[in-house]
């Protein structure tokens, strides 16, 4: 998702907070598919019967509640995280290029 991002604001000139989005919308759909891939082979280790699956079912639970968790955190937070570290990056070099940018006269 960054590097979508990162891409939409070099290669096209967009703004953090469009980049960001954009990537968001494009990369929504592989990231969901993924994980839902890998949670619903994880299901039969969580909801198995057969023989040995009170030693395997932490297992099962693991997974699927560590796939659901990092999905939300990657959903949700790294949007937010993306544009927290750019208006971070802005403010460091506006303090070094000597403080707030000088008014220009108007015409």
């Amino acid at each position: 998702m960054i590097d979508f991002a990162l891409e939409a604001e070099r290669v096209e000139g967009k703004p953090p907070r469009e980049a960001i989005h954009q990537a968001c919308l494009l990369r929504f759909r592989p990231i969901l598919m993924t994980t839902m891939a890998a949670l619903l082979g994880a299901l039969p280790l969580m909801l198995g019967t057969g023989t040995g699956s009170e030693l395997r079912r932490p297992l099962g639970v693991a997974i699927v509640g560590g796939l659901i968790v990092s999905q939300v955190l990657t959903l949700f937070t790294t949007p937010v995280i993306y544009l927290m570290f750019d208006r971070l990056a802005s403010r460091m070099r506006g303090s070094s290029e000597g403080g707030k940018p000088e008014a220009s006269p108007a015409e």
